[in-house]
C-alpha cells in the first residue's frame, strides 16, 4: 500500500505535485481526486507496468482503454490528429472540465492507449492538481474511475475501496470531488456530436456550442 496524503486540488502543494510526478514516471500508478470523480492514474509511456496494473486492479478488459487527461487544450492537437472544425467551439467553452471527446490517435500515442479503432479519449479535467501532474509527465496522463469493475465512481476520499486504495504507490485524498459525477462523453471523429454516456455536461449544450442538430 502507498502513502496517503493530503492534497488540495485547487491550489496543489508543490513538494506533493513533484511526489506524484517522480511516482508516475517511475512507472508507477496513483490515485488522485479530480474535478468529477476520484481517478487512478499512470503516465502515458508504452509499456508502462503502471498502466498495466491499473487494469489489474479495477479488474478491466484490456480492450477498454484509458481515457487521457490532458494538461492544457492544446493538448487535443498533439495528441489526436484530424479533429473535426466543430471542436474547437466546444471545447473553448467546456475545458477544462467535465467532457470526455473522442478523437482519432496521433502517431505518438503508444499503441496500448489506443483503442482498436484507432481513437483515443481526451479531456482537460478542471483540476491544478491534475493539470500540473499531467505537465510534468509529457503533458498527459491515462487515467480512468478509481473504482473495481462494476463498483460505483468514487465522488470522495471515502468512497475509495480498500481494493483499490492498498494496491496503489500513493493516494492523494482531496476529500470530495467538486461535481461527484463522470463527465460526458462524446464521438468527436464525425461531422457532428455523437454522446456516448451523459455525465456533468449537457448534450444540448455540446450540440448548441458546435451549432449541430442533435441527431435523432
Amino acid at each position: 500500500m502507498g502513502a496517503v496524503v493530503r492534497v488540495n486540488q485547487d491550489n496543489p502543494q508543490e513538494d506533493l505535485v513533484a511526489q506524484g510526478i517522480r511516482v508516475l514516471l517511475d512507472q508507477g500508478c496513483m490515485v488522485m481526486p479530480t474535478d468529477s470523480v476520484y481517478g487512478i492514474g499512470a503516465a502515458l509511456a508504452p509499456q508502462n507496468p503502471g498502466h498495466e496494473r491499473i487494469f489489474e486492479i479495477k479488474k478491466r478488459e484490456r480492450t477498454q482503454t484509458l481515457p487521457l487527461l490532458l494538461a492544457d487544450p492544446q493538448g487535443i492537437v498533439r495528441f489526436g490528429q484530424n479533429v473535426q472544425d466543430w471542436v474547437y467551439p466546444v471545447i473553448e467553452q467546456f475545458w477544462p472540465g467535465a467532457l470526455t471527446v473522442v478523437v482519432k490517435a496521433a502517431s505518438l500515442v503508444p499503441k496500448d492507449y489506443v483503442a482498436a479503432n484507432g481513437t483515443i479519449a481526451v479531456r482537460v479535467p478542471d483540476s491544478e492538481l491534475v493539470r500540473q501532474l499531467a505537465r510534468g509527465c509529457g503533458g498527459a496522463l491515462a487515467v480512468t474511475s478509481a473504482n473495481t469493475h462494476g463498483a460505483p465512481s468514487p465522488a470522495a476520499f471515502d468512497d475509495l475501496e480498500s481494493a483499490v486504495e492498498e494496491n496503489v504507490d500513493l493516494v492523494f485524498d482531496g476529500g470530495a470531488c467538486p461535481l461527484g459525477i463522470a463527465s460526458t462523453i462524446i464521438d468527436a471523429t464525425g461531422t457532428e456530436p455523437q454522446l456516448l454516456r451523459e455525465g456533468g455536461v449537457s448534450f444540448q449544450a455540446i450540440c448548441d456550442a458546435a451549432q449541430a442538430r442533435i441527431p435523432s
